[in-house]
């Protein structure tokens, strides 16, 4: 992984745990989730408008991606309206790399150095031990946990299927222009059946969240995409999650999230594994 792919990922991973504080700081879940979706269309617009149509041999994985983001973010919604940011994003994120590099290795043929495998188990540890903490009532979330993990299962199957789907369409922005506008209709086809307030209240109280939220997903994930054409999936999907890092920062620091040892440390080990992949690059 060189140098601009790590630095480029990583930035994704701020922007990342940019838009989801802002999906978990809002009173209504349903409103800021749909801001940030359909806020995708501006730049996705002007992609397919700048960028040539993905490659017909990328198109079912273009299908299956769109398919498993929907359900990525109905499953991200439910978990947001169960536990903490500091909670169900880390064990989301962090069970992501794990199943990634189980699949690659397993099953696409793809060889990690021993030191890649390391950073990628601390990296996915680390952050899945979170799991273990309490929430903000001091009781443990079981149910939150649960409904993390399922959006851990589809962060995973995404990735894998965007990244070979991203290598064969020939254009990464390209890729995720078409799968980002398709994404952001379907949902907001979905809040327009069972929740057709939301798409009016977007125009005054969600504008911020559809500019900001919307935009930083956008180019949070076209980044990611673009590296999965520029080095192994699952060294990707571990250095993306290092997003826990400023997930962190912002559940504590601006929505007054408690922070323990057990939070600390799972950061520490996640920092750790991220410095082991940025040493094992080739």
């Amino acid at each position: 992984m060189t140098t601009t792919v790590f630095l480029a990922v990583l930035l994704a991973a701020a922007l990342h745990a940019t838009w989801n504080a802002l999906v978990k700081s809002g009173a209504d879940k349903h409103l800021t989730m749909a801001c940030v979706v359909i806020g995708h269309v501006p730049l996705a617009l002007i992609a397919m408008i700048a960028e040539p149509l993905p490659a017909r041999e990328s198109w079912p994985y273009l299908v299956g991606g769109i398919v498993l983001h929907f359900g990525y973010q109905v499953f991200l919604l439910m978990s947001y309206r169960m536990g903490d940011l500091t909670q169900v994003y880390p064990i989301a994120r962090g069970s992501a790399p794990l199943l990634v590099a189980a699949v690659s290795v397993l099953f696409l043929g793809v060889v990690l150095s021993p030191m890649e495998s390391a950073a990628v188990l601390i990296i996915g540890a680390g952050i899945v031990s979170l799991g273990l903490v309490r929430g903000q009532s001091g009781e443990r979330n079981g149910k939150a946990a649960a409904l993390a993990l399922g959006t851990g299962c589809f962060i995973a199957s995404y990735s894998l299927v965007d990244g070979l789907g991203a290598r064969l369409g020939g254009t990464a922005l390209g890729y995720y222009a078409w799968l980002g506008m398709a994404n952001a209709i379907i949902f907001a086809v979905y809040i327009g059946l069972t929740k057709p307030a939301v798409l009016r209240r977007m125009k005054t109280e969600g504008r911020l969240t559809f500019w900001v939220g919307g935009s930083a997903s956008f180019i949070a994930y076209s980044l990611v995409i673009w590296a999965f054409t520029q080095a192994p999936i699952a060294l990707v999907t571990a250095l993306r999650e290092t997003s826990i890092i400023f997930a962190l920062g912002i559940g504590v620091f601006f929505l007054k999230e408690k922070i323990d040892l057990a939070k600390v440390t799972s950061t520490f080990a996640t920092l750790v594994g991220a410095v082991l992949l940025k040493m094992s690059r080739g």
